[in-house]
């Protein structure tokens, strides 16, 4: 296949498209500070590199962009018009990886949630699903709090 000519336009918007600290991700992470919530961010010895982790609850956040990880329903989640091949490969290789990933952090006893960028959008909502998902702000580890009161 001939190698296709990158428009310098193109080149410069793509490489401004961040891995990590986006807006929707630090949206999350503000309102989860706020709430009283501890976590930490992009754990390296975690498979995909979570972007919000709680390791006593065994819990992890993803903010997933909709563009890039396909929400289904979201007006974000379009197609290019050019390109239109490399862009369903890049994006079945980007779901097929999300997959691979959450299943590695199952087996190893995590518990998953996603935050669609969209999701972002409604603060009252978001911070209703994350509050349901991570429970209260206490946490008492069990083999401290059985000595404390025993």
């Amino acid at each position: 296949m001939a190698k296709v000519p990158i428009d310098p336009k193109r080149s410069e918007l793509m490489s401004r498209i961040r891995g990590k600290d986006t807006r929707p991700e630090l949206a999350v992470r503000r309102h989860l500070h706020a709430e009283g919530y501890r976590f930490r961010v992009n754990v390296p010895n975690l498979p995909g590199r979570p972007d919000i982790v709680f390791q006593r609850r065994r819990k992890i956040v993803f903010v997933h962009g909709c563009f890039w990880h396909r929400h289904k329903g979201c007006v974000r989640t379009t197609t290019p018009k050019t390109r239109t091949e490399y862009w369903t490969r890049k994006f079945a290789q980007n779901q097929a990886r999300d997959s691979a990933v959450a299943s590695k952090l199952k087996e190893a006893g995590w518990d998953i949630l996603i935050v669609w960028e969209c999701e972002t959008n409604n603060s009252e909502t978001l911070l209703k699903k994350l509050k349901s998902y991570l429970g209260s702000t206490r946490v008492f580890h069990k083999s401290k709090y059985r000595r404390l009161h025993e």
